[in-house]
């Protein structure tokens, strides 16, 4: 399965009421495939899924899957930190017919390497579909090390990693350590195109929501050879690569999208708005790029 270059960690729209607007989401879904992106993760951390439930997870899946009608692959993120419910989430994903799964490094409970081997291996076996696994260690206090990686790629079913380690000398071990058929992804948009220098395919993007076609444009480029016309779009979207970022994600891309008229509503506790401070900033952020008048 090739989930191409661009894959769009998209936001999760909600009602004024706080429930999962699944109508929006079908529509964001399209605009982002029809706008830079090949493939989307749905219900990743962008996606606030701490706070979907199950049923709200396979809904999204589902009618995300049914509104792109095969433009683009879904990739549904079911890991959590206890593994039987990340094997009853991935087969029922699998199920409605989701192209692939994105599988974070178990949070909280700070499992060893072996844990960490058994957990993905767990899973993968519990399905046939392909499997990206996801290295995020600020978020879950452990990180996926390139060996335990080289022992995971062995299984059929694992054909990537988004990494988000922030160590370009982890992702330049990982690309030793792996077969060239498994894909390195970056986590973060600022660390796309230093990653491509090292292997990476591409880049699981929060930024592409605002600027997918460019982001696709810089990894074309790279890819073909011209580093410093793609060099040139890194350094123009950098500023907004780490504006987004000015608080926790996904509040600031949720806040810009709201600002250019998605609609895709507000947040569930424990996470909240954008103070007017970060507002403005987010702002003139928009009006930096030319995305708001």
């Amino acid at each position: 399965m090739n989930f191409g270059s661009v894959i769009t960690a998209m936001v999760t729209p909600f009602d004024q009421n706080g429930s999962v607007h699944f109508d929006q989401a079908q529509k964001f879904a399209q605009y982002l495939l029809e706008n830079g992106s090949d493939s989307l993760v749905i219900s990743g951390t962008t996606g606030e899924s701490p706070t979907l439930n199950f049923e709200e997870k396979l809904t999204l899946f589902s009618r995300v899957k049914e509104g792109i009608a095969g433009k683009g692959a879904i990739i549904a993120g079911t890991g959590c930190n206890d593994t039987k419910e990340t094997i009853q989430l991935s087969e029922a994903a699998a199920k409605v017919g989701v192209d692939g799964l994105l599988l974070v490094v178990p949070y909280y409970n700070k499992p060893t390497q072996e844990g960490l081997y058994q957990h993905f291996k767990a899973v993968a076996e519990s399905v046939s579909i392909p499997i990206m696994l996801y290295n995020i260690p600020t978020r879950t206090g452990c990180n996926l090390l390139p060996r335990t990686v080289q022992r995971l790629a062995e299984i059929e079913n694992i054909v990537a990693i988004k990494e988000a380690a922030g160590n370009m000398d982890q992702v330049s071990e990982l690309r030793k350590l792996t077969g060239e058929d498994f894909a390195i992804y970056s986590g973060d948009d600022s660390a796309t195109l230093p990653m491509l220098s090292l292997g990476g395919a591409g880049v699981v993007s929060v930024a592409a929501q605002l600027a997918g076609k460019q982001i696709k444009q810089m990894i074309e480029l790279f890819k073909s050879g011209h580093s410093q016309k793609a060099l040139e779009i890194h350094l123009q979207l950098f500023d907004l690569f780490k504006g987004i970022f000015v608080t926790t994600n996904p509040v600031p891309i949720k806040t810009a999208l709201n600002m250019l008229g998605w609609n895709v509503g507000g947040f569930r506790l424990p996470l909240t708005e954008a103070t007017a401070e970060e507002q403005g900033f987010i702002k003139q952020l928009l009006k930096q790029y030319k995305l708001l008048k």
